[in-house]
Parts: C-alpha cells; structure tokens; sequence
C-alpha cells in the first residue's frame, strides 16, 4: 500500500479576493443543493414515518432547519477544502476556488447558518433533534472533513455516518424519541455510502491523488477498492431489505427493496470483474449512477407506504 501526502497548504491556489463579487448562486453553490436535496428527501422519510403526528408547521420547520444545517456543513467543508478544491477538476469552478467568495465569507455564512438551524430546531421543535442535528454538522465538519478526509481511506466509511443521520434526527424531531426503525434507516444510508462514493473515486482516483487525499483507490490500488465495493454491497442489499422482513415496511417496499438490490449487486460484479480500460470506467459510472437511483426508490417506497396505507 502506497503512502499519499496529506499535508496541504490551506491557504495554497486559493485566490486572495476582496470578495463582492459574488451572486446568490455562488451562496447556493456553498450549500451544496444536491447533496441537500437527498438529505430533505431522507428527512422527510424519517419524519412521516414517525409513529406521532406532527403539526404541519412544526414539520416544515424541522425539515427547514435540517436543510439549512446540511448546506452549512457543506459550506464549513467548503471552507475547509477550498485549498484541494482548486486542485481537483470536479471542484475548481466552486466559488472559493474560482475567486468569487472569499474563505472568511464562506466560514461566516456556514457558522450562521449552523447556528441558526440548531437554534431554532431547539426552541421550536424539541431539544433532542436539536442535539442530533448539532452532533451531524460537528460530525461532517470536524471529524470527516477536518481529520477523517486527509488522514485515512477509510474516510468515506466513518464520514459516511454524518450524511446518514437526517431520517434520525427528523424521527426525533416528529416523536421526542429514537427507536430501532431509524436507526435501521441511518444503517442503510450510511452502508450505501462506501460503494457509492468508491464507485465515484475508481474513475476519479487521479483527481484525489493529485490533491493529496487518500481515498481507497489511491492507497489501496484498484482492485482491493472494487472488492470493498463488493463486500459492502453484499451487506447492503439484505440490510436494505430488512425493514420488509421484521414488519417495518410492506408488500411494496419487500418487493422494490428486492429488485432494485439485487441491481445493485449485479452491478457491484460487473465492477469487480471489470477492471481496465474503458470497461472499467463504464461499470463504476453504472454503479454510480444505480446508486444514486437505488436509494431514492427504498426511500420513495417507504415514503408512499406511509402516505398511503395499504400499498
């Protein structure tokens, strides 16, 4: 196993700016949207299927407060990784690496954000979401991208938890309380991580080995990353299925669990059996792709058999 350097300079090919320069997309790029979307849509999971009835307004604000507390963890990362983002091409054109926000802008308008949404989810909706929601942005921010990111491949692993907390805290935000089936939520997120996230550095690998960080396909080679993919998915796909078999989901949520699983592990083969050239990029982009697709549909049947009973 190769070493990498991690040691980055962090104020290195970031543009020293005056800022006032950016637009309201620059701020919504710091956010994240994408990476937004999926934890709102996760959230919302976690919410309906909460055993309490929560009032509309007490759900919008849970839901804005998470949101908003998700795009100021991407934002504080941001700030943080402003120095590799302008190295890596998937990330020069975000706005501190392309010289429209300044890193002091970017750090102020996260920790206000941060505070604004642990804030208000504790003075509107209860105490213990607000706490939860405190620990994932501390988590995101601190323990995956201050220290996991540059320091171990296993990063995506562990880091992997923050991005699976959201159906937790909206639960704890609808009831008070945590019980198994979101905890069982936030163990399909965050095995679904690895594969996805690997299935991504297989073809980007050059990109985070000319930034310095170790991301398995760096340190570990491809072949040792295709066969983690595949060991994770091999516990995902039945993990994913599980909610079905002890009574926490239904007929439709067993069945699509099923399908879109076994997809997925198809896919976690046919990367693993393809491992140079063109072929090999392709089978990871699938898989990449499939994933992002496999957890909307777990996550929009679960929704569904909530909504409407008897599906």
């Amino acid at each position: 196993m190769s070493d990498v350097s991690v040691s980055l300079n962090k104020t290195a090919g970031v543009p020293d700016i005056a800022g006032g320069m950016a637009s309201p997309g620059d701020f919504l790029a710091l956010l994240k949207p994408r990476v937004m979307s999926l934890v709102i849509f996760t959230a919302l999971v976690g919410l309906v299927r909460a055993p309490d009835h929560v009032h509309p307004v007490i759900a919008f604000t849970a839901l804005l407060c998470i949101a908003v507390g998700a795009g100021a963890a991407g934002a504080l990362n941001m700030w943080w990784d402003a120095d590799i983002d302008a190295i890596m091409s998937r990330t020069a054109r975000r706005p501190i690496p392309a010289g429209r926000i300044t890193p002091g802008e970017c750090l102020a308008f996260g920790l206000t954000l941060a505070c604004f949404s642990v804030g208000v989810l504790g003075l509107l909706v209860n105490v213990l979401s607000a706490a939860l929601l405190a620990f994932t942005i501390f988590f995101y921010v601190v323990i995956y991208t201050m220290w996991l990111k540059r320091s171990t491949p296993q990063n995506i692993v562990i880091g992997g938890a923050s991005g699976a907390f959201p159906p937790m805290v909206a639960w704890a935000a609808a009831s008070g309380s945590l019980s198994l089936e979101p905890i069982l939520l936030v163990a399909i997120i965050f095995f679904w991580t690895p594969p996805h996230f690997w299935a991504l550095a297989l073809y980007r690998a050059d990109d985070y080995a000319r930034a310095g960080v170790p991301m398995l396909p760096v340190t570990a080679g491809g072949d040792e990353t295709r066969r983690q993919i595949l060991l994770y998915t091999l516990f995902l796909v039945p993990l994913a299925i599980s909610p079905a078999l002890i009574g926490y989901a239904g007929i439709a949520y067993a069945v699509v669990s099923t399908v879109t699983g076994a997809g997925m592990l198809w896919l976690a083969i046919n990367v693993y059996r393809k491992r140079t050239g063109n072929d090999a990029v392709r089978a990871a982009r699938k898989l990449f792709g499939f994933s992002i697709l496999y957890l909307f549909l777990l996550f929009a049947t679960l929704l569904v058999e909530a909504v409407i009973p008897g599906v």
